[in-house]
């Protein structure tokens, strides 16, 4: 791995960090124990793991939907719980499976609810919207003025990602986004988010349970198990790691590149 890569990474301004952080129920179960983390400025962290290894409870922290049991999760140098979580939440865009699209507004109307919430013109709204659909390849003459229901799976999820950066926030989290996607449609739009991260550089935390995507996505992992993080990295490290969770995802990895090959 060529050093300079790791300079670049080490050297980028922490958006976001975990000081000691943990996450218990009140039942006493432990979701997310004693995590240290930092997220760099324009950086793309993949939180990877299974079901139930507590990435999504990491991302829940960082918006503030649950609060720490113990440590400090600290976005823009400032603890969450100093935040007005209102606040806090429309500076972080949000991206999940189920997209929540409302659907009585029009698709340039649900991009444009946290900026008219920000008390933004209606012309600005509009203009900021119609930008975006451009943005995540939708024509915005075509497509501003339908509806939810009118759009396909994959359309609705770009709409998503377009809505997510409304406000123009600089950190963005998304939860499995593409996960309900047919493959093909699934492989174009990481393609293609890919290409919008590398232009707008903003921070972002996507959660995945699947390593190609995460490969394509992330530049840098980290590997999650019951609520502990196993390994971080970029991605090559993690096909190099021993670590059993590790070679189990690197495993899947490795067949999945072997699928459709000719014998």
């Amino acid at each position: 791995m060529n050093p300079r890569f790791f300079e670049s990474i080490n050297s980028l301004e922490t958006a976001i960090e975990f000081r000691d952080v943990s996450f218990v129920l009140p039942s006493g179960k432990t979701l997310l124990a004693h995590l240290n983390l930092q997220v760099g400025r324009g950086e793309t962290l993949v939180l990877l793991g299974r079901s139930g290894s507590g990435k999504t409870t990491t991302m829940k922290l960082i918006n503030r939907l649950i609060d720490p049991s113990a440590g400090q999760v600290i976005v823009d140098g400032k603890p969450t719980v100093e935040w007005d979580a209102i606040q806090l939440r429309r500076r972080i865009g949000y991206v999940i499976q189920e997209i929540g699209l409302f659907p009585h507004l029009t698709i340039e109307q649900n991009i444009g609810v946290v900026p008219r919430l920000e008390g933004w013109e209606p012309d600005r709204v509009a203009a900021r919207a119609r930008q975006l659909l451009n943005l995540v390849g939708l024509d915005a003459d075509r497509f501003a003025d339908r509806f939810p229901r009118e759009l396909s799976g994959g359309q609705r999820q770009r709409v998503g990602v377009a809505r997510a950066l409304a406000a123009d926030p600089p950190v963005i989290l998304l939860d499995e986004p593409f996960g309900a996607l047919d493959p093909i449609t699934r492989r174009d739009i990481q393609q293609e988010f890919k290409s919008l991260q590398q232009e707008l550089g903003k921070t972002m935390v996507f959660v995945t349970h699947d390593i190609a995507e995460a490969f394509v996505l992330g530049s840098r992992i980290g590997l999650l198990k019951d609520g502990e993080m196993v390994l971080l990295g970029v991605p090559a490290e993690l096909l190099e790691s021993s670590h059993p969770e590790a070679r189990a995802f690197a495993a899947c990895f490795h067949d999945g590149q072997a699928i459709g090959r000719p014998a």
